[in-house]
């Protein structure tokens, strides 16, 4: 029988990890351009998964593989240049906290294109949180005046794609072994991160000498393998030993700890985005709340 506890120790290491992610990426900005992090994420990230699980990708069923292609494309490949996109223009903390709308969109996708029944509290959740979002997003372009907010977007759509992958490896890929969906997503998307990585002068010589260059890389090494290739092995694991919305929840902490980190780093942060971020995990703490009831054991 299997350790109830599993999955919550999966989600506590998630948290930490995904936690502290934002801020490597702010971090590795400093070096680098969003498009060249975002690449070299992919890059990095694709080198570690497939020279660990390359023999794994002969165990997946042919009619698997478009599937494994549009998770690596929604779940890897596009939030990882969104991500370095939207941390030009916004703190760190702030990004983790709009990331929060993975398991309000889980519950709409699911609902929208899964046909996955959603209850009143679970929409009363979703409206909650994306009041929550609202506030969050107008009080910080107050906040800091001199950040273009508009940049959350490039989070917000980060988060349906997140949605829509967590749900496709729930229904489509419930029976491929989490470290040969991992692997699998990147035989589609490395090629084209050296293609985007070529075009971003990254090779040019300004670029190795920028002050920044090597802590960035350092930044980005440490990113590709804690927060993408162990995360993703570790989050398709807890995708399938528990629910879609369960495993997305691992939002409820990262904010926490991405917070802990921004403020640490000198990022600014009212009282007013506080209530707006705790308005948002409430509402997420409804959305989900129904579906605790069904994790339980049959």
């Amino acid at each position: 029988m299997k350790n109830p506890n599993t999955k919550w120790i999966y989600l506590l290491i998630l948290s930490i990890i995904w936690g502290s992610s934002f801020i490597l990426i702010k971090k590795a900005l400093l070096g680098l351009t969003a498009y060249q992090l975002g690449a070299l994420r992919t890059i990095i990230t694709g080198l570690i998964l497939l020279s660990v699980g390359f023999y794994k990708l002969k165990e997946i069923p042919k009619d698997k593989w478009k599937w494994l292609l549009i998770s690596g494309l929604l779940g890897s490949f596009i939030p990882a240049f969104f991500f370095a996109i939207a941390e030009t223009e916004i703190d760190s903390a702030v990004t983790s906290i709009l990331n929060s709308l993975v398991p309000l969109n889980t519950i709409l996708l699911g609902f929208a294109v899964f046909k996955i029944a959603s209850t009143k509290r679970q929409i009363l959740g979703v409206i909650i949180g994306f009041i929550g979002t609202a506030i969050l997003i107008s009080k910080g372009a107050e906040l800091n005046p001199n950040q273009n907010y508009l940049y959350a977007f490039f989070v917000i759509a980060s988060t349906l794609m997140y949605a829509a992958n967590t749900n496709i490896i729930k229904r489509y890929l419930q029976d491929v072994k989490p470290l040969a969906i991992a692997a699998g997503n990147y035989v589609f998307i490395i090629i084209p991160a050296f293609v985007i990585l070529l075009f971003t002068d990254f090779f040019a010589e300004k670029t190795f000498n920028h002050p920044e260059f090597v802590p960035s890389l350092i930044y980005v090494t440490i990113l590709s393998l804690f927060g993408t290739a162990i995360a993703k092995v570790v989050y398709n694991k807890l995708v399938q030993i528990s629910t879609p919305v369960f495993a997305s929840s691992v939002t409820y902490i990262m904010p926490i700890v991405a917070l802990i980190w921004g403020i640490l780093d000198g990022e600014a942060f009212s009282f007013i985005q506080g209530m707006a971020a705790i308005l948002i995990l409430v509402g997420v703490y409804l959305a989900h709340k129904r579906n605790k009831a069904k994790e339980k054991p049959k």
